[in-house]
């Protein structure tokens, strides 16, 4: 067996990365075609077998996809196209150039072009956009016999023939019926007696994240999707929903570590998109930093008097811009779990007070400790007394700020730990020098 494909490429051994494409996994050899240069990339997939090629090119994310296309002969480029499924279009035609669409649409056949432009129709986060238009739907008069027969006619262009949409004559929703109810039913029963009208169902227009969440909760292989006058348009499949998650969850944790979301592989960013992305969230994490040189500036005269408080200065900051991180983290996660809604908000402030309230007063026996052995005791008091306050502060900041960020529809990841650390660093030198003056008598 060959190792690595990158070797065999190289070399021009087209026996061995040959054998390594058959002996591999369609998402595996995505992955090693993404780490490829462009020119060895093309050439390993010009060796995969035609079925196997379409496999492993809906794997690819958009950006390499685009690449792959970009270098086809237009007969290659139009039959690939072609045999895509219209969800896996629409969702690489979302993020391509102008150009670029009217040269896919262009080279559909009638009924392709159809259900793809309907997708691109809808708004770029909605669920209509990535569901898929190939759904099987039976009358709500169809017997379960008539139903098998259908279902036989359309698998092979069906998305999914786990679930089954039920309508009446004008394709309003009536309810779902799994294949197991199928089999399981008596062939001269009506399907409407046994279809399911409490199974839970998307609209068009939800959000596509929200509505991979609802499958996920409920523990769903299909959601049917229904447009805004309740008629069956589409369903969302259980592994369209896992990309779905998957990418809102990096989009969440590139926001939260303060850089812009990157679609696509790491390696097919340039060094230039990557460092696009994040310096824009340096540059206002950078001006926010300033707040910590005004209150430092505001206390110059109290920090020339006790020259030894500015020796804990990076233990209360640290401390308190990881107590705002945690926080921030964990109230965003709930918000995106639906365990909590910005309506909670006093409750949740409530929780995470208290919450940093324990942590400050175990942290600061810790720092009073330390205080102690450093310097006088007065000024480990401050200390002390001060990191109650950060931690207690610290949580409820951190905790609110993603909460009001999605009752003003801002995305609470956009409140990432960065942002939420950097206020917190400053409101908390604010805390600790208004203690020592307290305290201290200054």
């Amino acid at each position: 067996m060959t190792e690595d494909l990158q070797d065999a490429i190289e070399e021009r051994d087209i026996r061995a990365a040959a054998q390594w494409l058959a002996e591999h996994a369609p998402h595996e050899i995505a992955d090693e075609l993404t780490r490829l240069r462009a020119v060895d990339s093309a050439l390993a997939w010009r060796l995969l077998p035609k079925g196997r090629a379409l496999e492993v090119f809906e794997e690819l994310d958009a950006t390499q996809q685009q690449e792959l296309l970009g270098g086809m002969r237009d007969h290659q480029f139009a039959e690939l196209v072609e045999n895509m499924d219209p969800d896996d279009r629409a969702r690489l035609l979302g993020e391509a150039p102008a150009g670029f669409v009217q040269k896919v649409l262009a080279g559909l056949s009638p009924r392709e072009r159809r259900m793809t432009a309907e997708l691109l129709g809808y708004p770029a986060d909605s669920i209509g956009r990535v569901m898929s238009p190939e759904i099987i739907s039976v009358h709500d008069t169809t017997t379960v016999g008539q139903a098998l027969t259908r279902l036989r006619a359309r698998a092979e262009h069906a998305e999914t023939i786990d679930l089954l949409a039920v309508v009446d004559a004008s394709r309003a929703y009536r309810g779902t019926v799994s294949l197991k109810q199928l089999v399981l039913a008596d062939p001269e029963q009506a399907v409407i007696d046994i279809a399911d009208d409490d199974h839970p169902i998307g609209h068009v227009d939800d959000r596509a994240e929200d509505s991979a969440r609802l499958l996920q909760e409920y523990n769903l292989t299909g959601l049917v999707i229904l447009d805004l006058e309740d008629r069956v348009v589409g369903i969302l499949t259980v592994d369209d929903a896992l990309e779905i998650i998957e990418q809102a969850d990096s989009e969440d944790f590139a926001r939260q570590s303060g850089s812009l979301p990157s679609a696509g592989h790491y390696f097919s960013s340039s060094v230039w998109r990557l460092a696009g992305l994040r310096v824009v969230w340096l540059f206002v994490l950078i001006l926010a930093a300033g707040l910590t040189v005004s209150v430092m500036q505001l206390f110059e005269d109290t920090l020339e008097a006790v020259t030894a408080l500015a020796l804990f200065i990076p233990l209360l900051v640290g401390t308190g811009g990881n107590v705002g991180a945690q926080a921030a983290t964990a109230a965003v996660r709930a918000l995106a779990l639906g365990e909590v809604r910005p309506s909670d908000v006093v409750r949740v402030a409530w929780r995470e007070a208290r919450v940093g309230l324990l942590l400050g007063l175990g942290l600061g026996v810790v720092a009073l400790g330390i205080g102690s052995i450093v310097v006088d005791f007065p000024v480990a008091t401050v200390v002390g007394i001060s990191v109650i306050g950060i931690c207690t502060w610290a949580a409820t900041v951190g905790a609110v700020m993603p909460l009001l960020a999605r009752a003003i529809r801002i995305d609470p990841a956009v409140i990432s730990a960065p942002l939420v650390t950097t206020l917190v660093d400053a409101t908390g030198l604010l805390i600790y020098f208004l203690v020592a003056a307290a305290v201290l008598g200054l």
